[in-house]
């Protein structure tokens, strides 16, 4: 299997994409360990098994009409396999296994067919005191971003995913590109207040554009550093609330193709306006779990 991950936005060849089987339902509000999951199980509106299928189903009918190869994780009866993003991410030609939290660690098992048609050294398994999650890994061009916490928050929150060790450990394998660590707001009460991951508050679209919340980032300074490598003009900055709505988690089949929530109005004009090709599909109920559509998929090859 080729790997070949060099940005956010090249053309989409070959995608893991998760499953909706068998999810689980709803979970316990103590089971819970996301802000945004405890609302909808408090309030009895968490998504139904149908209501994942048909969007899944959705996004997996874009797919095929751009002829992205698809490969979907094995089914483990009663868990969430939803987020395929997290469990790995290609960056260059290497495909990275992190450590993620000890409750998804059974998604990692899923994909173990996928990873037995890679090339054992074309495998990073990163080392145990590292934790990271692929929706902190963001990859554009000659960089490749790191949403992350310091040893406080990282031990303070749950919503916190991604340690320095990890950034550290990035930084010192990934030799080609610039590895930049940003430091992410957390909240594990307050989802308006939560980046759950980089992809939560940022992400590159077009050919130099990038969707950009401002405050889920705890320096001002990365905000500064993003207008410069993208330019001030290019930037699209989205609110609490757009955040919270997960709109800087769409996904990109190409430059010239993004995948979006249909309900995320200003958004898509902005993006057409750009002269990108917007697939808008029903992702609403799935957003009610902290993720989207980058949260779903993770890119094995861009042409």
């Amino acid at each position: 299997m080729r790997l070949n991950i060099h940005n956010e936005t090249a053309t989409l060849k070959t995608v893991v994409f998760g499953i909706p089987d068998s999810f689980g339902g709803t979970p316990n509000l103590q089971d819970c360990y996301d802000p945004k999951s405890k609302i909808y199980v408090a309030s009895g509106e968490f998504p139904t098994q149908d209501d994942i299928t048909l969007e899944m189903e959705s996004v997996a009918d874009v797919f095929f009409k751009y002829n992205v190869e698809v490969l979907r994780p094995k089914n483990i009866e009663n868990l969430n396999q939803i987020f395929a993003r997290d469990i790995g991410f290609v960056v260059g030609n290497t495909f990275f296994v992190p450590n993620i939290i000890a409750d998804r660690e059974e998604e990692s098992k899923a994909i173990l067919h996928i990873l037995d048609q890679i090339d054992e050294s074309d495998i990073v398994r990163m080392p145990s005191q590292t934790r990271t999650e692929g929706g902190d890994v963001m990859v554009h061009n000659d960089y490749v971003f790191v949403g992350y916490s310091k040893e406080e928050d990282f031990n303070t929150y749950t919503v916190a995913r991604t340690n320095q060790a990890a950034l550290d450990f990035l930084k010192e394998n990934i030799k080609a590109k610039k590895v930049i660590g940003f430091e992410l707001n957390k909240s594990d009460q307050d989802p308006y207040d939560n980046a759950l991951h980089l992809d939560c508050c940022f992400q590159p679209v077009g050919q130099n554009h990038a969707i950009v919340h401002q405050e889920g980032f705890k320096n001002k300074e990365d905000i500064n550093l993003l207008k410069d490598i993208f330019g001030e003009e290019n930037l699209i900055f989205v609110n609490k609330k757009e955040m919270f709505e997960m709109y800087s988690n769409v996904f990109s089949i190409s430059e010239k193709v993004v995948v979006s929530e249909k309900s995320f109005t200003s958004l898509n004009n902005k993006l057409r306006s750009l002269g990108i090709l917007v697939e808008e599909v029903p992702y609403s109920e799935i957003a009610k779990m902290e993720g989207l559509l980058r949260c779903s998929t993770l890119p094995i090859e861009r042409l």
